[in-house]
């Protein structure tokens, strides 16, 4: 038999990446980083719109870097993640 995909074939696996949502003060909404994709950045108006954005952007960046045959990250979704908080001040002008 030939012509189509084989049954035997599996679907990949899905990847699951990390990604930082900040809510945007100035604009509202909340404005998303993807540490994987560092040059991928997008935003959305709520939680679930932003997740959509920047499911669509992993998406696009992954379809690009296959088309140019380079390797596609790792998923880091099970890297743990720690936030802090670092104070500084300003030198007197």
């Amino acid at each position: 038999m030939t012509g189509g995909p084989s049954n035997n074939q599996s679907m990949a696996e899905p990847l699951a990446y990390r990604v930082l949502l900040e809510a945007d003060p100035e604009d509202g909404g909340f404005v998303v980083a993807i540490p994987a994709f560092p040059h991928a950045h997008t935003q959305g108006e709520t939680v679930e719109e932003a997740l959509a954005n920047a499911r669509e952007a992993i998406e696009l960046e992954i379809e690009v870097l296959v088309e140019r045959g380079e390797p596609v990250p790792a998923a880091d979704a099970n890297v743990a993640i720690r936030i802090e908080r670092v104070v500084v001040t300003a030198p007197a002008a």
